[in-house]
């Protein structure tokens, strides 16, 4: 096992978009460990030069560098995993992840999130929220003060190359926008592989968000996570997995994307199924009573245009 050090800069980071043409900035062998910095911000929503927020060098450098960008996220990487061809399975390790700010933004943007004709707005009401690195807290300018949670709203592979480009926006079959709050240090995230390396990106951090991500953003910022990469080979003719499944420290997990929620529900539970009778070895309709009668399902986000459905089946059931 190697370790491995991916600094967030102009010449490592793409802006808001997925696709199978971007070329690797970093190639790595399977069972490797990678510490990644991420960064947040587009221009135009970093914190006034009058506060007392620090933003750091490397995002004033993209912001200068002028890169083309398709959505909002500044995402790191990619990272090529050495002998992964597609149909192969990416396990991501995610082993730590550490605030990288002492700032975040939340922003309410008019017409989108889950209620978009409540909040009819001229533009972005966006507010800049100070976070205490030492206590790992976030004190709203309104009252509370929050305990973190961080994560990473956005990982994913490149997805097949008939798909062309993607926005970051959407969460797919090859990840991308999941914004799963249970996807913390100490979950391991499973990816399906559509070309040669994979290609894993990661960024948007979180440093807090309920399921459902209901106004859009989370607390938008910097991350650092420390992530082992191992590949699964494909041993038959058919994929490892058609979609991203993951697992907590207590729980397997499973996932639904669709721009209707009872579909992305629906195909959560089909995706629990197959689960379940993999490692039970049971009926379909008994992994179906069994998913009915242990499985917690959750909305993950409603406002990424697919929203998200996730499955969590305690370990202690499979054992």
């Amino acid at each position: 096992m190697s370790e491995h050090v991916l600094k967030a800069g102009p010449e490592t980071i793409v802006w808001g978009r997925f696709s199978a043409e971007t070329p690797p900035v970093l190639t790595v062998a399977s069972g490797d460990r990678v510490v990644v910095e991420t960064l947040s911000g587009p221009p135009g929503l970093l914190p006034p030069d009058d506060s007392s927020m620090t933003v750091a060098p490397a995002l004033h450098a993209i912001h200068a560098a002028n890169l083309p960008i398709r959505f909002g996220h500044l995402l790191t990487g990619p990272i090529a995993i050495a002998d992964a061809e597609p149909g192969d399975m990416l396990e991501v390790r995610i082993e730590a992840i550490e605030p990288g700010a002492d700032w975040g933004f939340n922003a309410i943007v008019p017409f989108e999130g889950t209620l978009p004709d409540d909040f009819i707005l001229p533009d972005l009401d966006l507010m800049h929220i100070p976070i205490d690195l030492e206590k790992k807290t976030c004190a709203l300018p309104f009252g509370p003060e929050l305990p973190l949670a961080p994560f990473f709203g956005v990982m994913g592979v490149a997805p097949p190359p008939v798909y062309g480009e993607l926005s970051s926006r959407e969460p797919r079959l090859h990840g991308g926008n999941l914004d799963n709050k249970d996807l913390g240090a100490g979950s391991t995230l499973f990816l399906p592989v559509f070309v040669p390396g994979a290609n894993f990106l990661v960024g948007d951090g979180h440093g807090l968000q309920g399921h459902g991500e209901v106004c859009v953003t989370a607390l938008e910022t910097a991350l650092t996570g420390t992530f082992t990469f191992v590949l699964h080979k494909k041993t038959g003719t058919e994929p490892r997995i058609g979609l991203p499944r993951a697992e907590t420290p207590t729980a397997y997990m499973t996932m639904g994307f669709s721009a209707d929620l009872d579909e992305a529900m629906r195909i959560a539970v089909r995706e629990m199924l197959d689960l379940i009778t993999e490692r039970l070895g049971i009926t379909r309709s008994e992994a179906y009573r069994l998913a009915s009668l242990a499985a917690d399902f959750h909305v993950t986000q409603t406002v990424n245009g697919q929203n998200g459905i996730h499955g969590l089946l305690p370990k202690s059931v499979i054992g």
